[in-house]
């Protein structure tokens, strides 16, 4: 069962790359066309949120980032929960060297951010943004190379994806939720508290959970806290026990529900949003703004150094071990696509550099995230193709010997 339910997220995840592609590039298009200024002002544009009394009053481009991304980080939570109980992560010794390589993967990217911005002049508190990894991206990329390479490979790029993800909600969660209202925030305290006793009982029915997760997300907003945290606190009470009335587990149930909306629709609408960047104008000397080399070469060098180098030292002092039947150069390719940081390096971006989503450092934050994470899909893509393209002349000269 464990085993089914990760195809069907990889499975997921790699198809939507293309969708998410798409959306990229239409973003792209529209913000150099004659719509770019309707494309911007649509994603400034404020709308309210009214039930009685209460109301939420935010942008298009805040409801995305606070209201969607919001059951994006719930669906990945639920992952790693289950992940941890019940899939790939439940074998220390099948945890070690992702999590390991994920933490190098933390690392490294901060680390030349850091080595750039600060010899360049560049602001410092960019350092989280190439410190994630874009699991969709990252799975279309290996799905359309990776044929014939281990399956094995999948899943520690999957593991390695979601612990980066707990790395940057955690992240995010202590960096960027400034100004807290703590009268909320108590009461999302509190119902978490009866939301996690109540996942004792096994009768709850399905109803409570999505109306138990809507008025947390209410509160956290009204608190000015970061939806990410409280999203993945609240997939954490969400009980993976099957119920007693329907025999259903509301875990595996709201991931199989929520995973395809997701993958398919939310991704690619933050995507559309946040992939704007207006070319005209962009000069040699923009591109090579401290901001966007620090983000790009982050990206690009950092990960593979970080996750192939603690990878390594997994496997030298034997805690771990490189995934069954792949070969360094194999892992080399996987260590690469870790790079694409697209919608989650985004993410932070437009958290480590609040304002206007077309202002200077938000153009240069899309620049480097959109120069990083092509840079590493596609040298990614290319050792993959070359050692896949090796694996098959290996197993046709043994079949040559063999007869």
């Amino acid at each position: 069962m464990a085993r089914k339910l990760t195809l069907e997220f990889l499975k997921t995840e790699a198809g939507s790359g293309a969708v998410l592609g798409m959306a990229a590039l239409t973003a792209l298009v529209m913000a150099n066309s004659p719509l770019s200024a309707d494309y911007f002002a649509l994603l400034k544009s404020e709308h309210v949120l009214a039930i009685g009394p209460a109301t939420l009053e935010l942008s298009i481009s805040e409801w995305i980032k606070e209201g969607l991304m919001a059951i994006f980080f719930l669906v990945v939570g639920l992952e790693i929960k289950y992940e941890i109980l019940r899939g790939e992560l439940s074998d220390p010794k099948k945890l070690a060297t992702p999590v390991l390589a994920a933490l190098g993967g933390m690392i490294a990217p901060g680390l030349v951010y850091l080595a750039v911005t600060s010899t360049l002049g560049g602001p410092t508190q960019g350092w989280p943004i190439p410190l994630a990894t874009d699991i969709a991206f990252a799975l279309a990329v290996f799905a359309m190379v990776g044929r014939g390479l281990p399956s094995s490979l999948r899943v520690f790029l999957l593991t390695l994806a979601i612990v980066d993800d707990l790395g940057a909600i955690a992240l995010i969660a202590v960096l960027f939720s400034q100004g807290v209202n703590w009268a909320p925030l108590a009461w999302v305290a509190g119902l978490l508290v009866v939301a996690a006793m109540a996942a004792q009982w096994k009768k709850v029915p399905a109803p409570f959970w999505v109306l138990g997760f809507s008025l947390i997300w209410w509160l956290t907003v009204d608190a000015g806290l970061s939806t990410s945290l409280t999203a993945v606190a609240f997939a954490a009470i969400v009980p993976i026990k099957d119920r007693r009335c329907d025999g259903q587990s509301p875990l595996k149930e709201a991931m199989h529900d929520l995973h395809p909306y997701v993958a398919y629709f939310i991704l690619p609408i933050f995507a559309f949003a946040k992939a704007g960047v207006v070319l005209a104008g962009v000069s040699l000397e923009q591109m090579a703004a401290p901001l966007v080399l620090g983000i790009a070469l982050g990206l690009f060098v950092g990960k593979q150094i970080g996750v192939l180098a603690m990878a390594g030292l997994a496997s030298a002092i034997r805690i771990g071990a490189r995934p069954t039947g792949a070969t360094w150069l194999e892992l080399y390719g996987v260590s690469l696509l870790c790079g694409v940081g697209f919608t989650m390096s985004l993410f932070i971006g437009a958290l480590a550099f609040p304002g206007a989503i077309d202002s200077p450092q938000q153009v240069q934050v899309k620049l480097g995230v959109l120069a990083g994470s092509l840079l590493s899909g596609a040298v990614g893509a290319i050792v993959l193709s070359v050692a896949a393209a090796r694996r098959k002349e290996l197993a046709r000269a043994r079949a040559n010997t063999d007869a």
